[in-house]
């Protein structure tokens, strides 16, 4: 057979090798979006089995994202419902239901018959009405392996003083704008006039003390070209305001404040501040190269003020013996520098304080962030500064973060929870810290991080070696077909052996050349070297998988 009839023997070979693993990929996503809608209802017979509500006094939350904190209406508590954790290689979504007595600084687990299925990324608001009632509206939910979706667009009421759930089912769900009614359980459409925001995720979407909602920021993506997709951080704001004369009609009004306005971001987490102003804090803004994605994190707090349109970055004075510290080194002999003196001694350095958190496998993740000392109105000496900074020790703050609940209780903001990431780890976390919006003095923490509850686990695609290991099933069948076909062909090449309790990534790196060149082999020259790497991938840990399964089937 001459050169030019093996050329195209293997480009058939290439051919039927990929439509084969198109339809086990297309095999495999069949079953799992059935086991997904079987594992919801599976969920659902459990919470059916709770027939009386149970009222557990317990240690804090497990760590969470993506839940809902809310303050109580009536009472000083705060309300927490469902959320997400995932440790690297499982999602965990809950829909458990948790209370924080502020005063007595106690949880609870509440167990209530009839709850919403398991969900994150829902929303959550508390309205005063019938002694108080808790609304929750869609959601998702995630199949273990995180890779499945179910979206929610059901809506569920918690009443707070019977302590039962109820599901509003009378309603419709669109990607549009819509107002419903407490009073009659009903929605209702509006079409406002003008240009509002581009479809998003991840905004802030606040009512203003004027009657408006505010919409800010987000996050989205844009075809740049034929399947490749870029990350849009949105930092545009709009008003949504009722029309003049006009009854239940609205306008969209695209708005410029003025102020210090928060870096583009999403993820960030709103509350509604004492004097009607709308906080945000944290949030993350992921940073988009060719083939990698990083997202950096913030702890920032930031205030709009919708009467004056402006924006207002949070500043904290510090606590009270650290400024009397700092007014002690204010002498006069400092008062009479000249200007030029002043310049010269230059602005307190900045401190960075490092955190460690070690998670229970032992892997350390290290947290750094650079303090810059307030300024003060007087004038003090870098040794002074200094000192004063030491005599307070390192700030206490919250690690930056997005995805975190907010909750404003008699003047003071709750942070709880959110995750950050560190490399290739996700950490979640289950931390509590207070700020009193009043005197915006410092942080305090009322639960601390317990490095014992943050697992992460090195991936090893449990899935799709369950899946390899179903389609090397299927391929024997495959090749019984094809053997009729290819008989007289060239033999496939030798591949390098698995050693004996050889690891896949050990494995991958001692024979990545030779994968590589046949995946080069496979899809062609013109492939992008990332197609080719992903194939190299797939093509080593199916043969490694294989490899393992009849080593272990000997034995």
């Amino acid at each position: 057979m001459g050169k030019k009839g093996k050329k195209e023997k293997k480009g058939r070979g290439a051919e039927k090798t990929a439509a084969k693993m198109e339809k086990k990929v297309s095999k495999r996503s069949r079953k799992e979006e059935e086991d997904l809608e079987a594992l919801i209802a599976h969920f659902q017979t459990l919470d059916a089995r709770k027939t009386q509500v149970m009222e557990t006094t317990c240690s804090p939350p497990s760590p969470r994202l993506n839940a809902s904190l809310s303050a109580h209406p009536e009472k000083d508590e705060l309300i927490l419902f469902g959320g997400e954790y995932f440790n690297g290689q499982k999602t965990f979504v809950y829909n458990e239901l948790y209370v924080y007595n502020i005063r007595k600084d106690t949880w609870t687990k509440v167990d209530i018959p009839g709850p919403p299925p398991r969900r994150c990324a829902h929303q959550a608001v508390v309205v005063p009405q019938g002694g108080g009632q808790l609304w929750v509206f869609g959601g998702e939910f995630a199949s273990p392996d995180g890779e499945q979706f179910y979206h929610y667009k059901d809506l569920w009421v918690l009443h707070l003083a019977t302590k039962t759930w109820e599901q509003i089912r009378d309603y419709i769900y669109y990607n549009d704008v819509y107002t419903f009614s407490l009073d009659t359980f009903s929605w209702n459409k509006v079409s406002p006039s003008g240009l509002g925001p581009t479809p998003r995720s991840g905004c802030l979407m606040s009512v203003t003390p004027q009657g408006s909602i505010a919409i800010y920021g987000g996050y989205s993506k844009q075809r740049i070209k034929k399947d490749v997709d870029r990350g849009i951080q949105h930092s545009d704001m709009f008003l949504l305001k009722p029309e003049e004369g006009g009854e239940a009609k609205w306008m969209w009004t695209r708005i410029n404040p003025s102020g210090i306005k928060p870096t583009a971001r999403s993820g960030f987490s709103v509350a509604m501040a004492p004097n009607q102003q709308i906080l945000i804090f944290g949030g993350v803004c992921d940073e988009e190269e060719e083939e990698s994605l990083e997202g950096v994190f913030f702890n920032d707090l930031h205030f709009y003020d919708a009467t004056k349109n402006r924006w207002f970055t949070a500043q904290l004075k510090g606590p009270k013996s650290e400024k009397k510290k700092r007014r002690r080194g204010k002498t006069g002999e400092h008062e009479g520098g000249s200007e030029q003196e002043r310049e010269e001694a230059g602005a307190p350095e900045p401190l960075e304080v490092v955190k460690e958190v070690v998670a229970e496998d032992g892997t350390v993740v290290t947290i750094k962030q650079v303090l810059v000392a307030p300024k003060l109105a007087g004038w003090t000496t870098p040794e002074d500064e200094s000192s004063a900074v030491e005599a307070s020790g390192p700030e206490v703050e919250p690690c930056p973060r997005s995805s975190a609940m907010l909750a404003v209780k008699h003047g003071l903001l709750y942070v709880y929870g959110g995750m950050f990431e560190a490399g290739d780890c996700q950490v979640t976390l289950s931390d509590l810290y207070c700020l009193d919006l009043h005197k915006m003095e410092e942080w305090k923490v009322l639960v601390e991080m317990d490095p014992k509850t943050q697992e992460w686990l090195e991936e090893t695609d449990s899935e799709e070696d369950s899946s390899s290991n179903e389609g090397a099933e299927g391929g024997e069948e495959d090749q019984e077909e094809d053997s009729g076909e290819e008989s007289g062909e060239e033999e496939d090449p030798q591949h390098p052996e698995v050693a004996p309790g050889e690891q896949y990534a050990d494995y991958l790196l001692r024979t990545e050349q030779h994968w590589l060149k046949l995946a080069r082999d496979h899809v062609g020259p013109d492939m992008k070297e990332k197609r080719v790497l992903k194939v190299a991938q797939t093509m080593a840990k199916t043969f490694f998988d294989d490899s393992v399964g009849a080593a272990q089937a000997k034995h």
